[in-house]
């Protein structure tokens, strides 16, 4: 049997090494299936319940590997719907390959059915490589220009397949005129600023006495050396939510997570910096960032489209972070404020004991900061962990402290909510021998993933640690922006969008041959988790979580809170009343300690 167009392109992602495609079917890509039944499901199919699933699981793969994530869908709503994952792929910079059939092309522009414009729909998500294929002879080239491309530029690449194309006999490039032939394989480099440029920020850097740094996930391979540079300037680092990983928790000048989801010492930091070094990071909120004037700063970043953003850098070096720093590192002389580093350091501790307290504070029936507090004493060494997007996000962000090999992540800037239960399918498939969590809100579990339990229900075995859980913090409300609108709007919640239904998410969970616990008491948190970690299958943990803990930012003075609180009794003037007279006695609950705090200066701001 001659070889077809499909058989090439699996093939060729073989060549690439490419082991999974994480996909749905459909009648667009016949042709590619065939061929993976020719191919003795090599690279394996990895069937999703929905496209976007299978485009979320592929992001999943690819931040936890390393590896370029592929997926693949039919013609028209198949190829729309793994849009929203692309675009995940796309803001958080990860190598991601989408391979999409079409109708046949003899039916191109006659309207006919499913026939999409796919090239329109694709240029922006895929606005670094989005190409049809329309001949054979077009492959190897395209294919591999795409796989090439998403390592390359960390991001989406699109091949648009017709499916009578993919029927055909291949036929490769000629040695001939409009022939492109084409060759496999992604270099490894690792680009650096130039000398002038270094020696620059080393002047910037050596003049500051109060320097803040602020690592994303571009600093995961860098660790050892800024380390390095923080202890020679005595410097605190700050962490963007996608490099949370990037270096250990347990460090004590690591104020942890910046931004809306980030921590007190991390703002306090950058609000009383006088130099700022911002290392792999693409972080968008600029108010969480030195007052424009007051800080000189220095940026380090892999692509050179990335840099100068955000923050009026006075240096911009283009390179990888670990050869820029090493490269950084003898340029830098020991100095900085002694004084700056304890406050740092002491900041940080004192947000650790908050952090503990804030956990231990009574709910109705169980406080979901103390769900995910507990969880860090039992942490594996080996955890791959996600967060979907809404509370669970800042509890992810505020109370876990990640260390040594942990791998954690989420949507950082698409924030889409979803994506937690198929990251963590996409990690167990880049990683069978590791353990993963999923921290999900019920609204998240509900939009998508319950259906995602069937996934892990048909693959589980076949990892080597059959160890998933889905903790799902289940309040009935969507609670993320139920307290965005109390607190920038001083809206009651409306509970037409607000309230969701009580699933019975452990029970669903038995259903499809997986182990579920309901916790609907404090005192049997930590004994799920670790009976969940000890558990032979994938499990999902239902806690019955408190709506009324709210996910307020660090930053937010009495005024803020107190207007978020006015908004739950609003329209009843006696709760209204009680809640302003009983408010700051409640504030006290959540800062145990305070009081022992009073003659230092700003801590009325302590909240």
């Amino acid at each position: 049997m001659s070889k077809k167009v499909s058989d090439h392109v699996l093939e060729r992602l073989r060549d690439w090494g490419v082991e999974h495609v994480f996909a749905y079917p459909g009648d667009g890509i016949n042709g590619l299936l065939a061929a993976w039944g020719r191919a003795d499901d090599n690279p394996r199919f990895v069937q999703a319940r929905h496209e976007e699933m299978a485009a979320f699981q592929a992001v999943g793969y690819a931040k936890f590997s390393g590896r370029v994530g592929v997926c693949a869908a039919t013609s028209g709503p198949g190829a729309i719907h793994l849009l929203n994952g692309l675009y995940d792929a796309k803001l958080d910079h990860v190598p991601v390959v989408a391979i999409v059939g079409q109708t046949n092309r003899s039916a191109m522009g006659g309207s006919y059915q499913q026939e999409v414009d796919l090239l329109s729909l694709y240029k922006d998500v895929a606005s670094d490589f989005c190409e049809m294929v329309t001949v054979p002879e077009q492959l190897p080239n395209v294919l591999d220009r795409a796989l090439r491309t998403a390592m390359a530029r960390r991001s989406v690449a699109a091949v648009i397949i017709p499916a009578d194309v993919q029927e055909l006999d291949y036929t490769p490039p000629e040695h001939a005129f409009k022939m492109v032939p084409s060759s496999l394989g992604m270099p490894h480099y690792a680009p650096v600023p130039g000398d002038d440029d270094l020696a620059r920020a080393a002047e910037v850097l050596n003049a500051g006495d109060k320097v803040a740094i602020l690592v994303g996930q571009g600093a995961r391979g860098a660790r050892t050396e800024v380390m390095a540079v923080a202890d020679r300037l005595r410097a605190g680092v700050a962490k963007a939510l996608l490099g949370k990983d990037a270096l250990d928790d347990e460090l004590p000048y690591v104020t942890g997570s910046i931004g809306l989801l980030g921590t007190r010492p991390s703002y306090e930091m950058m609000t009383g910096c006088d130099t700022l070094l911002v290392i792999g990071s693409s972080f968008p909120y600029t108010q969480f960032l030195p007052e424009f004037g007051q800080a000189r700063a220095v940026q380090i970043d892999i692509d050179p489209h990335m840099v100068g953003l955000r923050y009026p850098f006075e240096v911009n070096l283009v390179g990888d972070a670990r050869e820029t720093l090493t490269r950084l590192l003898p340029l830098l002389r020991s100095g900085g404020d002694k004084g700056w580093r304890k406050k740092i350091e002491k900041d940080t501790a004192r947000w650790w004991e908050v952090m503990q307290r804030r956990a231990a504070v009574d709910a109705d029936p169980v406080n979901p900061e103390y769900v995910v507090h507990t969880l860090n004493d039992l942490l594996p060494d080996d955890v791959v962990l996600a967060a979907d997007s809404g509370s669970a996000a800042n509890w992810y962000a505020r109370h876990l402290r990640l260390r040594g090999a942990m791998r954690g992540s989420l949507s950082g800037t698409l924030a889409t909510m979803g994506p937690g239960v198929p990251y963590v399918i996409g990690a167990k498939f880049a990683h069978g021998d590791r353990p993963a969590i999923a921290l999900v809100g019920d609204g998240a579990m509900q939009m998508n993933g319950m259906a995602e339990l069937i996934t892990i229900a048909k693959y589980w075995r076949e990892w080597a640690d059959p160890r998933l859980i889905v903790a799902v913090l289940n309040n009935r409300d969507l609670n993320q922006v139920t307290w965005e609108m109390r607190a920038m709007s001083g809206a009651p919640q409306f509970l037409p969008s607000q309230s969701i239904p009580d699933v019975p998410y452990a029970d669903a969970a038995r259903l499809f041959g997986l182990e579920g616990i309901r916790i609907e008491r404090p005192e049997d948190v930590q004994g799920a988790w670790k009976t969940a970690l000890a558990a032979d299958r994938p499990c999902v943990l239902d806690f019955v979580t408190d709506p009324a803990v709210p996910p307020i930012p660090p930053h937010a003075g009495l005024d803020q809170i107190e207007a978020a609180a006015l908004s739950v009794v609003k329209g009843d003037s006696d709760r209204t009343d009680m809640v302003r007279q009983g408010f700051k006695a409640k504030v006290q609950e959540f800062l145990p300690g305070r009081r022992h705090r009073e003659d230092r200066p700003g801590a009325e701001d302590d909240t």
